[in-house]
Parts: structure tokens; sequence; C-alpha cells
């Protein structure tokens, strides 16, 4: 089951970053959250929509940093949060229909209050996860930099590093992208994040972006730099933390900031504006 064109329409009022792909351990729920909070201090209203109940890691993050701020006495934005979990409906078509009226509830009570809502998809190939694909108007995608997360998103021969095809990913995308078209004829934004990029210019990094150059002219994405590997990220998930927050909170653990705390704000802040959001732009231009 599809969502309608008059259901589907509903769920592009506020605009709508969907990070999704159908791999874990790719730095998804931390990349939504540091945009979350990044547009909260920038003074938009930002709901969040949990897809992955069963792990639920963004509504968790977001428990941790309400218990952070009640603990400590301090007050930092938080967003509204919708936990949407899947239908326990016996067949596929009342199960389906069940999350779509799910998900377009939770869109609908968000959207009083929110300007943008970012939605983190369970790493797997869901009902759910396709609804919000089809729905987004940015896409961001984590991928490690490294090959086993490239064949998330097309088949590369392992000799000339060639792409040989799409990934069953890439095939959702696109019928994500196909149906939007036909539905409000709007476009969805595509973008990969590097994360973890290593320092060193490694040949096999050199071969990663290559394959991403040629990628990227064949699906209609764009690849930009993400998250670095940084210890701070784990640690900063029990209380509930970004590095947007850190200088409110005088560092992690009252450590104040370092040297690496600034260069991985700095390395964010590029993120944001490599994402092109047209809402900050357009704040952008008005100031």
């Amino acid at each position: 089951m599809t969502p309608s064109t008059e259901q589907q329409a509903q769920l592009t009022m506020p605009h709508l970053i969907v990070l999704g792909n159908e791999k874990g351990g790719s730095g998804k729920s931390t990349t939504a959250m540091h945009i979350v909070v990044t547009l909260l201090n920038e003074g938009y209203r930002v709901g969040v929509m949990d897809l992955d109940a069963r792990q639920r890691t963004s509504s968790r993050y977001i428990e941790n940093r309400v218990a952070f701020c009640e603990e400590n006495g301090v007050k930092l934005a938080t967003p509204e949060v919708r936990v949407v979990p899947r239908s326990t409906l016996r067949t596929s078509d009342e199960a389906e229909e069940d999350e779509q009226n799910r998900f377009i509830t939770a869109i609908e009570e968000l959207a009083v209050s929110s300007e943008v809502i970012v939605i983190d998809c369970p790493g797997s190939d869901t009902f759910l996860a396709r609804l919000a694909h089809a729905g987004a108007d940015t896409l961001v995608t984590p991928v490690n930099d490294s090959f086993v997360d490239i064949d998330l998103l097309a088949r590369v021969n392992p000799k000339t590093h060639e792409v040989e095809g799409g990934s069953l990913y890439s095939e959702l995308v696109w019928d994500a992208r196909k149906q939007r078209a036909m539905t409000d004829r709007s476009t969805i934004e595509w973008i990969v994040l590097r994360n973890r990029v290593g320092t060193l210019n490694a040949r096999n990094k050199q071969r990663v972006e290559g394959v991403l150059q040629k990628l990227s002219k064949r699906f209609g994405f764009r690849f930009v730099a993400g998250l670095g590997e940084r210890v701070i990220y784990r640690e900063l998930f029990l209380k509930g933390l970004t590095l947007m927050d850190l200088k409110a909170v005088g560092g992690l653990d009252g450590r104040g900031m370092t040297m690496s705390h600034v260069a991985a704000r700095q390395e964010m802040r590029r993120l944001m504006d490599a994402l092109h959001l047209p809402f900050r732009a357009k704040k952008e231009a008005a100031e």
C-alpha cells in the first residue's frame, strides 16, 4: 500500500529532513540529534519522529537530555518527539494502513508547533521508512567511509571499482523520488554523508571518493563530509548533549572546551552549511 495523493500532501507542510539508510552503525541518530539541536539554537521550531520503536535511539537521546537538564538545573532547547511503532495487525494491508495513519497523525501533531521535522528511520526496509522517504524534502543518508557501507548504495566491481548497478536502497530512493514527483511535482534533495572519514590520505579513502563521484552522477545525490570518528559522540549520548551544547554547559563533565571539541563544532557547522537547507538560505538572505 502506498500513500494516497491527498495523504501525501499532508506530509509536506513542515520541511521534512529524513535520516535514512538500511544499515545500522552509520551515525544516523547522532547526526539527526546534532541537526536538531543546531536548528533549535538557530531559533527554528523543530520536532522529531523516531520510527525505530524497538531501538528508540533518538527518543532515548532526548530523554537523556531532559534528565540532564533536570539534574543539573540547566535549560537547553529540546524538541518535541513522537515515537511511531510498527503495527501489530496480522495482515500486511491492515498493518500498512494502520502504520500510515499513525505516521500521518504524528506529522499532523508535530506540524502544529514545528516548522521543521527531523525523522530518524530504522536501519532496515520497513513501510514506515518508505513513508518517510516518500515525504522527505531533504534525505540524508550517512555512510561510513568504507566499501562495506558503499555497498548500501550500489554494487561495485571489486577489481576495477566500477559501478555495476544500483542497490535495493538506491531503488527505494528512486521510487520515492518518482512517487513524490507524481504527487506534488516536488523533488527530494538526496545527500550522502561520509561519516568517520580518516585523516590520512589512504588509497582506500581515494577509491571510496572516486566511487562516490560516479554514484552521485548516476543516482543524483550530493556527497559531503559528515561527522568524524570521535569518542566524544558516545559520551554525549548518555547526557543527551550535542557538540553545540558544550559551551552552554561548560564542556563535558565540567572539563571545559578542548581544541578537539572546537574542531568538532566547526565540522558540524560545515555539515549544516553543506546541507543547503532552503529555509536556512532564505533566512540568511533576509538578514
